[in-house]
C-alpha cells in the first residue's frame, strides 16, 4: 500500500481510530464505534478505507511513513557505526512514544500469521526497516567494530520490548523511580531509559574489551 492521499475527514477518522483502537482494543472497537466517535455517517468510513483492517493499514501508514526515511537517512550521514545504532534507538523511542496507542496495537494483538498476512503493509513497513538496521550494522561489522554472530532481527524487538515493558507497567516504575508526573515520566523515557537501551544494545554489538 502507497502513501495515502489525506483529506482532513479522512485524517479526523484515523484519529479517531487511533484512540479507540488504543482504549478498546482492534477487536473491541467497530467502524460504527469510530464512526460514531467521528460524528461522521458509517457509510463515509466505509466509502474512504473499505474494511477496518484497511482503516488500520492506512493508520499504519498514516503514523509511520516517515520513520523509513529517517533512517534512510540515518544511513547516509557522515557517522561512525556506533553513533549510527544510538541515533537509531533515539529515533525508534521517539517515534513509538509519541505513538504508543498504535504501536500497542500493532505488537501486541496481531501475533497471528493470518491477521500478520492481512495487514500487508505492517509487514513490508518492518521488512523495509529491517534492511536498513542491518545496513548500519553491516556497515559496523565491515569495520571491524561490531561482533559478527549479532543476530540482527533481534535487535529491534530488544528496544521496543524494552521500551514497552517499561510503559506497560507505568504506574509501578512511575512509584519506584519517583516520577510523579507526566513531564518526569516523558523526560525519562527520553533520557534514562534510551541511555539504557543505547547502552544493551551496544553491549550486543561491540566486542569485548
Amino acid at each position: 500500500m502507497s502513501k495515502i492521499e489525506l483529506n482532513d475527514k479522512k485524517i479526523q477518522i484515523l484519529e479517531v481510530s487511533e484512540k479507540l483502537f488504543s482504549e478498546r482494543g482492534f477487536e473491541g472497537t467497530s467502524i460504527r464505534d469510530i464512526s460514531k466517535a467521528a460524528k461522521i455517517n458509517i457509510a463515509m468510513v466505509s466509502y474512504y478505507f473499505g474494511s477496518k483492517d484497511r482503516l488500520l493499514e492506512s493508520l499504519i501508514i498514516y503514523k509511520t511513513s516517515d520513520l523509513k526515511l529517517k533512517i534512510e537517512n540515518l544511513l547516509h550521514e557522515n557517522l561512525e557505526p556506533i553513533d549510527k545504532v544510538n541515533k537509531l534507538i533515539e529515533i525508534y523511542i521517539h517515534r513509538i512514544n509519541c505513538n504508543k496507542g498504535i504501536f500497542r496495537v500493532l505488537h501486541f494483538e496481531f501475533a497471528s500469521r493470518k491477521k500478520e498476512e492481512n495487514l500487508q503493509a505492517f509487514t513490508e513497513l518492518k521488512k523495509g526497516n529491517l534492511k536498513l538496521v542491518e545496513s548500519i550494522i553491516q556497515e559496523g561489522q565491515a569495520k571491524g567494530v561490531f561482533r559478527k554472530d549479532v543476530i540482527i532481527p533481534l535487535i529491534t524487538p530488544t528496544i521496543m520490548g524494552t521500551f514497552f515493558h517499561f510503559h506497560m507497567n507505568k504506574t509501578f516504575f512511575q512509584d519506584l523511580l519517583q516520577l510523579d508526573t507526566e513531564a518526569k515520566y516523558d523526560a525519562y523515557i527520553k533520557t534514562s531509559l534510551t541511555n539504557h537501551i543505547q547502552q544493551t544494545i551496544k553491549a550486543l554489538l561491540v566486542y569485548e574489551n
